[in-house]
Order: structure tokens, then sequence, then C-alpha cells
């Protein structure tokens, strides 16, 4: 059996478990440093903007096409697993645009979509009136609706990917903290305080503590923390009941969640010089400002929940990190997803399993 191990269980690290563990002859054992679902999984809202996102050749846009044609089939797969319904918006994604250049840029990138076989489309302002009667569309110049874009709850998710991979022999090791990782004999040796594992193959995917595990690389990984801010309300069903998009406007997003509930965020706080970064009060206020500028009846709803999450983002270089890591031939870095984890997930776990040479499916 190839030994593999998975240094990381948020949804990147839980992900590529269970996407290998259907590989013939391997065993798979995945670390964390916390015991439950927490760090950047835990405080993302799971919004996967890939039709509807700038990208449109390349990696960047391959791995989001990859993702959302993967979530398709991936969350009825776990759900039929675990008995267990995993919330999953398939309304769409829907972008107001009130900048000139913007709404210009959208109009390309519809056409853009189409050639690629995707449904990108533009709305007037009066359809969007119609469509969802409850925002406010008079800074508008229109909208883009992106019908095959998706939300998905990023803690159930991780949780049912987690109890998928642990039915298909997966070996989870929660609240372990790795303090070394060291090439031992033709494999690895993997330390923490109170245990040692050897493995043929090892997957760092654990985001902001990445950089200490490689620390062998040169130059130095660079994976530095960017703090957002997110508000939960709960109340009325906003809108038209039927039609519950995710709606977002100058990088804010409004989150359907059902029964009347709603996430709104996120905001983007880079470190201060010592490398620290707080959250700012201020800019929650700001993201809760914007939204209810574009939803004004979000402001009758009451607020149930508030939160704040780290995203490891790559410094000077672009993310997401998916590489050998230098001089380990069998060690990989899956790491770096910045805004973009959860979106990503499926996709990273694809080109693990083809470049680390691992194509065997039971």
């Amino acid at each position: 059996m190839t030994q593999i191990l998975i240094i990381g269980c948020g949804v990147i690290g839980a992900t590529i478990a269970y996407e290998l563990s259907s590989i013939q002859g391997v065993q798979i054992t995945a670390i964390d440093r916390t015991p439950g679902i927490q760090g950047c999984t835990s405080a993302a809202l799971g919004v996967l903007m890939g039709c509807i996102s700038q990208k449109t050749k390349g990696r960047a846009w391959q791995m989001r096409q990859t993702s959302i044609c993967r979530y398709d089939t991936l969350i009825p797969e776990l759900e039929t697993l675990c008995q267990q319904q995993i919330p999953y918006n398939r309304q769409g994604i829907l972008m107001l645009c009130s900048d000139e250049k913007k709404w210009q840029q959208k109009q390309k990138l519809a056409q853009t979509r189409q050639s690629q076989g995707w449904d990108l489309q533009l709305w007037s302002r009066e359809t969007l009136q119609d469509r969802c009667p409850h925002l406010r569309v008079d800074r508008c110049l229109g909208a883009v609706y992106s019908p095959q874009d998706r939300q998905v709850h990023p803690k159930i998710l991780t949780e049912c990917l987690i109890k998928a991979a642990q039915m298909r022999g997966v070996r989870f090791e929660l609240g372990e903290e790795v303090v070394n990782l060291v090439a031992d004999d033709g494999g690895y040796r993997v330390q923490t305080p109170s245990h040692q594992w050897q493995a043929d193959r090892v997957i760092i995917a654990a985001g902001l503590g990445s950089p200490f595990l490689a620390q062998y690389l040169h130059p130095p990984l660079d994976i530095r923390p960017v703090l957002g801010q997110a508000i939960a309300y709960e109340g009325q069903i906003l809108g038209d009941p039927e039609f519950q998009p995710v709606i977002t406007s100058g990088d804010v997003h409004l989150v359907p969640l059902g029964a009347g509930r709603y996430w709104v965020g996120a905001t983007v706080e880079f470190p201060d010089e010592e490398g620290e970064v707080m959250a700012d009060e201020q800019l929650l206020d700001d993201v809760i400002e914007a939204a209810i500028g574009f939803c004004p009846s979000l402001q009758h709803l009451k607020i149930t929940e508030q939160w704040s999450g780290l995203r490891p983002r790559p410094h000077n270089q672009p993310a997401p990190i998916i590489r050998q890591l230098p001089g380990y031939e069998q060690v990989w870095l899956a790491t770096g997803h910045y805004r973009n984890g959860v979106l990503l997930a499926p996709a990273t776990a694809q080109i693990l399993r083809k470049n680390m040479g691992i194509f065997n499916y039971n």
C-alpha cells in the first residue's frame, strides 16, 4: 500500500482526501492541528464564482470550470454516502453593475462564455427589478446573471467530505500539530508531539500553517493572512421565495441560506507592518451599509451572528500554490488559495492526482 499523508483538514485537505480515497492501493492519513472545522473554512461564505469571474483562460479559468462541473456531481454523491443534506444553492449568482467600465467588461465576458459553452446573461434594469423586487436598482446600469455558478455551506460540506472519506478508509487525526517533516529512507517521516507517521507521499494543505511546514523552500514560502469579516441575518424571505440567488455588488455578497436566513460579507483586511491583522469594526460597518444600499429591506432583519477568519494569500505570486516542494520528490504543496479555497478545492484535488501520477480508481 502506498502511504499518503495529508497535512491540513480544511476544505482543501478534506476534498483531496476524499477524491484520492477512491484510488486502488493507497492508504491515506489526514492530520490537522485543530480538533474540528476551524480556520479559513469555518469563516468562508462558500460563494463559487466561476463563470461570472473575469478569468477566461489559463489555469485560473480551467480550475474554476473544473470545480463548478465537479460540484454538481460531488454534492449528490456526498449526500448519498452520508445520508445528509448539504446546503447547496443552485440558483446562481447575480452581480449588480453600477460602473460603466465594469458593465462593458461583463458584456464582453458574456460573449466569451457563450463561445466556451457557458450561459452568462445580461439583464436590463427593468428585468432586474422584475426578478428581484427587493433590490434597489436605480443605481444600476444592469446586472449579470450566472445560472451555472453556485454557493455551498463550507462547514457542512467539509464535515461530509471527512465523513465520506472515513467511510472509504481514510484515517483522520485531528488535534495533532505537525512539528517536523523529514526525508527518511526513501519516504518521509511526519512528526507531532505525540506520534510520528511514515509516508511515501505528503501533501501540505495547511493554509496559513504551510510556511512552517515548507521551511526548507528557497526562497521561503511567503503566505500572509488577510482577514475577512461577515455577519448573519434572520427574519423574512427577501424578494421572490422561488428565486434566491447569491447577490453580489462591489465585492459585497448577500448569501441566502433558506428560511429567511442570510449571510453578508466580506471585508478584505491586510496585515500591518508587523504582520498582524485585527478586525476593523468600521470596515464591517461599511460592508453592512453597502449591502443595505442595494437591498434596503435587509435592515429589517435581525443580526444573529458576527464572525471573522483569516485567508492564506501568497505574496508576490499567483494563488493558489500547487506544486512540488523543491528537493522533496514526493512532497506537494496545495495551499494559498486566498479567497477561493472552497471554489477551487475539487480542481486542486484533480491536479494533485494527475501530477502525483495517481490514475487508477476503484
